[in-house]
């Protein structure tokens, strides 16, 4: 990776681990304000989602994979450096958004109705009530998108990455000030039944308050690239063809990924309808629901989050001009390094997930160790899958750089078909305690078939490119991550992590000193054995570490 690469990865990678350190605070506040296995955290975690899943579905894959190409092109061709084309662009994406947003919002009642089946009149109500405060995030987060892809496009990496943290800064301000107003759930347990409008305002109104927050900032670094951007209408002549062509492919990829993603989020609503009877009936068991899978969730994703998704950003723009250029030794290289350079962050982050998953469980369960230990349950199934998130990814991102929408779409096909599948057989064959169990190892069994078919694809499209050392540097990693796992695990052990009654489930502060003490050890332990098998990439990534610390 080129040095520039390289410095706008670490830009972009430090603005994500930022955002999502203060995600985590958000989350786990908002499971001491609600709880993490109760009926108003899954209501609430469902109306919550539903926007993102919304936005996804419409119209995410057509701004992520592509606007770049298509700003780079018009800048490349035109003496504005790109400015009619991208206001054109922006103003056809402002009165979509605007009015796909209006549509869903009209329509929030038959949507609550069928993604939560089995639910009871009260909590459908309250869905109903927090899908209208949320679901206007559908619109920002488009305009988030769209002018932080234009950003990327000009080279401005930092600001897409960076903004969510003033996202989750308002998020958390809510969230304390709720706590204060009204308590904690531990302390002062809330129920449909004594549920406010003040407390609608500062968990659902505050929400969308923190996303509008987050794309309407992005304003100020587009006006500092010194384009003249304005609101244009008409849009034919400028060359939206080729990218309307590119979008029917993405649009269709979008909605069959994400029609496979709200089948088994629609299933992952299941077991809210049964909580209350499941929990008089089994005491003190708890059950696992969708609150518990959107934290293992995020978790499992931090790793591509922070690292895979930064270089990847970074590298699809080497990876398009490559292609552009027929440059298919410039593609190779950059996939290569991708994938390599993901690889090692991943399976650390794999291993520690997996090993800390009790701890790490804790964070999220508003101080009850019982949920706690659920949410760790989760986390260890659907790590698994962690370091084939990214590698999917990136594999696609080879086919969208060639504007080739149409093979990532036939790949989606195949194993959103799959997922669908699963989610039927879960909905009818599990028992609502272990749905979430299972639907957490379809998202690992997902991404790892995603890999396997990208994989076959890529080499039939680019050529052998460095599977051998690639392979080489994740086992390497691999061998490195297990022997530090079992380090830290030990380390975990000693601590009394072991043991339901140990120092790391006393309180959210004890699990998090753990982490600390845990994670430490684990990291020094996979450095010295990167080192001890011969991980010929450290070197390249600690050198500018090390020149920095030497000044």
């Amino acid at each position: 990776m080129a040095r520039s690469g390289a410095v706008s990865s670490a830009i972009m990678a430090s603005g994500t681990l930022v955002s999502r350190i203060l995600g985590f605070v958000k989350a786990i506040l908002l499971a001491v304000a609600i709880g993490s296995t109760t009926n108003l955290a899954n209501i609430f975690e469902m109306a919550n989602n539903l926007p993102n899943l919304l936005y996804v579905l419409i119209a995410a894959g057509i701004f992520n994979s592509i606007l770049v190409p298509q700003v780079i092109k018009a800048s490349k061709n035109s003496q504005d450096d790109g400015a009619d084309y991208i206001s054109r662009l922006i103003t056809l994406a402002v009165l979509a958004l605007a009015v796909v947003t209006l549509v869903v919002v009209a329509l929030t009642v038959p949507i609550i109705t069928v993604m939560t089946p089995d639910w009871g009149e009260g909590q459908r109500a309250l869905a109903v009530t927090f899908a209208l405060f949320t679901l206007p995030q559908i619109f920002f987060y488009g305009i988030y998108t769209v002018l932080g892809q234009v950003l990327n496009a000009k080279g401005a990496f930092g600001w897409f990455m960076w903004t969510p943290a003033l996202n989750n800064v308002i998020a958390i301000g809510a969230l304390l000030v709720f706590i204060q107003q009204f308590g904690s759930y531990a302390a002062n347990p809330h129920e449909l039944d004594n549920w406010s409008a003040g407390q609608t305002f500062w968990i659902a109104a505050m929400a969308t308050v923190g996303v509008a927050a987050q794309a309407i900032v992005l304003i100020w670094p587009l006006r500092r690239l010194g384009l003249d951007i304005r609101p244009k209408f008409g849009w034919r002549g400028i060359g939206l063809s080729a990218a309307a062509r590119l979008s029917g492919w993405a649009l269709a990829t979008g909605i069959i990924a994400n029609l496979a993603f709200l089948a088994l989020a629609r299933t992952a609503n299941i077991p809210n309808a049964y909580t209350e009877q499941y929990l008089q009936a089994n005491p003190p068991e708890v059950i696992a629901g969708n609150y518990a899978l959107t934290q293992s969730t995020m978790l499992y994703s931090l790793p591509h989050g922070v690292i895979g998704l930064s270089i990847a950003t970074v590298l699809f723009n080497t990876m398009a001009a490559a292609a552009a250029d027929k440059n298919t030794a410039g593609v190779n290289a950059a996939l290569s390094k991708a994938l390599r350079y993901s690889g090692i962050a991943n399976v650390f982050f794999t291993a520690c997930l997996i090993a800390f998953a009790g701890p790490l469980g804790m964070l999220f369960s508003g101080g009850m160790p019982e949920s706690g230990a659920v949410v760790g349950q989760v986390v260890v199934v659907i790590a698994i899958g962690a370091p084939f998130l990214t590698t999917a990814f990136l594999f696609g991102r080879i086919f969208y750089a060639q504007e080739d929408a149409r093979t990532p779409f036939l790949v989606q096909l195949v194993t959103s078909a799959l997922t669908v599948v699963a989610a039927f057989v879960i909905q009818h064959s599990v028992e609502p305690n272990r749905m979430i169990f299972a639907i957490a190892a379809c998202y690992a069994a997902q991404n790892i078939l995603s890999t396997l078919i990208y994989h076959f694809l890529t080499v039939r499209r680019i050529g052998d490119y460095g599977l051998a050392q690639v392979l080489d540097t994740h086992v390497r990693s691999l061998a490195a991550a297990m022997v530090a796992g079992v380090g830290g695990s030990g380390a975990l052990y000693l601590m009394g992590g072991w043991s339901a009654e140990g120092w790391p489930w006393s309180s959210l502060l004890t699990a998090l000193l753990t982490l600390a003490v845990c994670g430490i050890v684990t990291g020094v332990l996979y450095l010295i054995f990167l080192t001890v098998f011969r991980l010929k990439e450290l070197p390249e990534l600690t050198r500018p570490v090390l020149a920095r610390l030497k000044r």
